[in-house]
């Protein structure tokens, strides 16, 4: 799958990051996400075009957040985590808006974007869905996604590593579309996963920002700590 136009879609909007690394995160993020996400699927036994929707939306399921860039990547001293986390539950709706202006974009990937979120125990957002009610391929970002999250730097922690990540999600299985997450243990744990796992380390190559948190925003940012860990972001 040819995913050049979304890469240069997130390059264009990207442009507005004050911060060099944080389109490069925002990036490797992105492909980790959908390459993992088409493995997954086709684990499922998904045809090829259900894979190459899937694809797109895996890499583009974020494209809220730059729309958004100032408040979520701007390093503001006087934005409190608590605030942030408002803003960031935005971006899979602004998502929808930013993919219906760029125009292209089927309904589909639309739907898997604006509810990647969203988790099978209805806790989600933006609109606490549950189960089936939950289009089949946002759930299918859903654990993908947050396995991408807990296998990368964050400021406030050191990626986990692949055996430490399934741990952490098990805990919150509940979340999780079962037949989905069995079908990602299964990727995860078997030859296919080498590409996935090359494009992990490659993004852990990147250098770590040391600008140290604003002392005001210390608690807020450990309360939402898990969150994070969570792909709650």
């Amino acid at each position: 799958m040819n995913l050049e136009r979304e890469r240069q879609l997130i390059a264009r909007m990207g442009a507005r990051l004050t911060v060099e690394r944080d389109l490069r995160d925002f990036c490797a993020h992105g492909e980790i996400v959908s390459a993992l996400a088409v493995l997954v699927a086709k684990a499922l036994g998904e045809d090829e075009a259900f894979c190459d929707e899937l694809a797109v939306a895996g890499m583009l399921h974020d494209i809220g957040k730059l729309e958004l860039a100032d408040v979520i990547y701007g390093h503001r001293d006087d934005i409190l985590a608590v605030e942030r986390s408002k803003y960031v539950r935005m971006h899979p709706t602004l998502g929808i808006d930013v993919l219906r202006k760029e125009g292209g974009y089927s309904e589909e990937i639309i739907s898997f974007i604006a509810n990647h979120h969203e988790n099978c125990d209805g806790t989600g957002y933006p609109n606490h869905l549950e189960e089936d009610e939950i289009p089949y391929g946002a759930r299918i970002l859903r654990v993908c996604d947050v396995f991408a999250a807990l296998v990368s730097n964050r400021t406030y922690r050191a990626a986990f590593s692949v055996d430490t990540a399934i741990v952490e999600m098990i805990e919150d299985v509940r979340e999780y579309d079962m037949r989905v997450f069995l079908a990602f243990l299964k990727v995860v744990y078997g030859p296919e996963f080498a590409p996935v796992k090359e494009l992990i380390d490659k993004a852990l190559t990147i250098e770590v920002d040391e600008t140290p948190l604003v002392e005001a925003n210390a608690v807020a940012a450990a309360q939402e700590t898990h969150a994070g860990d969570r792909g709650e972001e």
